[in-house]
């Protein structure tokens, strides 16, 4: 574990110093997996949202754009069954924080488990609920969870959120306690982030004893409070993705969208940098169309771009490190 010193000068490494970063980075990845990269299929299930996050064209009050949607679970099982095909068996079920997700995920997680015969890890974003309905959707066969921090400053998490950071903490807790495989993660250039914020996000992460952590640059959206502000640096998020990998070499740290929306060949900078998972888009063309996450010109995975991306970096796409040995790559049909 690197000091708060050590990790402040990290932050601000750039030319040889940064190679030398992320080739440590590489090394300790390599130690704990190999060539193995872990590949998600993401399933965009809903963009209503009761947040009124300052950040996100999402937001409750932006309708502007905004064609509200919600998949039934006959799509998303279809949706479910191209992942299944193309390989891949971690379903990741995301959408806006709403309690109305509820019913189709309690009809999709038992059919997305029989499509896979229980060969799946069913991965769910889907924001804060209480601990009785994380319960069910465990007991119905969930078996890991995101819920990102954004910030750990509280006054920062209330400005851009209008909530308490102690409830997002407390659901974090509450899915470790009922065995979920735990994912957290942080928006790096955030306005009005400090260095010390960032180290703090850093050592959170070790502190919850999570299973994940993603790194995104801030990417100012459109009809939002934020519209203006300044764009996140890549070279920001890049060095944190490494002193993540060096700090916690067990994490599962993916190298997102957003990286490559910033600049182009972020994701694979991103991979550079020591992270291991790519998250691969298979919503449907006009949901996916109306998932506004970073307005209506995000970059979209697809899964050539990914095989590209892994071949690139000499690393090999595997499967779930959650469920069955963790040692299978992916069958390609």
């Amino acid at each position: 574990m690197l000091t708060r010193s050590e990790i402040r000068a990290a932050l601000q490494a750039s030319g040889e110093q940064q190679q030398e970063l992320f080739a440590e980075a590489r090394r300790r990845r390599q130690e704990h997996f190999g060539r193995r990269i872990v590949v998600r299929g993401v399933i965009e299930i809903t963009n209503v949202c009761r947040v009124n996050c300052d950040y996100c064209p999402m937001r409750r009050d932006n309708v502007q754009d905004n064609d509200r949607f919600f998949m039934s679970s006959e799509n998303i099982q279809r949706c479910a069954r191209s992942i299944r095909d193309a390989g891949i068996n971690v379903v990741l079920l995301q959408g806006g924080e709403t309690t109305r997700v509820l019913s189709v995920l309690r009809e999709s997680i038992p059919a997305i488990r029989e499509i896979y015969d229980g060969d799946v890890e069913i991965l769910l974003n889907v924001g804060n609920l209480t601990r009785a309905q994380y319960k069910n959707l465990r007991e119905l066969g969930a078996v890991s969870y995101i819920i990102k921090h954004e910030t750990s400053d509280p006054e920062l998490f209330r400005a851009i959120r209008h909530e308490d950071l102690e409830q997002r903490l407390r659901c974090m807790r509450d899915l470790l306690d009922l065995g979920y495989r735990v994912g957290t993660g942080l928006i790096s250039g955030l306005p009005g982030q400090s260095i010390e914020s960032i180290i703090d996000d850093i050592e959170l992460a070790g502190e919850l004893g999570v299973h994940m952590c993603s790194v995104s640059p801030f990417v100012p959206a459109p009809d939002t409070p934020l519209s203006i502000a300044p764009a996140g640096s890549n070279e920001l998020a890049l060095n944190i993705i490494a002193i993540l990998r060096i700090c916690y070499p067990h994490l599962l740290i993916p190298s997102v969208s957003a990286l490559e929306k910033t600049d182009s060949g972020g994701q694979s900078r991103g991979l550079d940098a020591g992270a291991n998972v790519l998250t691969v888009n298979f919503t449907g063309e006009a949901d996916r169309d109306r998932y506004l996450i970073y307005g209506n010109k995000r970059f979209v995975v697809g899964l050539e771009h990914a095989r590209k991306l892994a071949d690139n970096a000499g690393l090999i796409m595997g499967r779930s490190i959650f469920i069955g040995d963790g040692d299978e790559r992916m069958r390609w049909e």
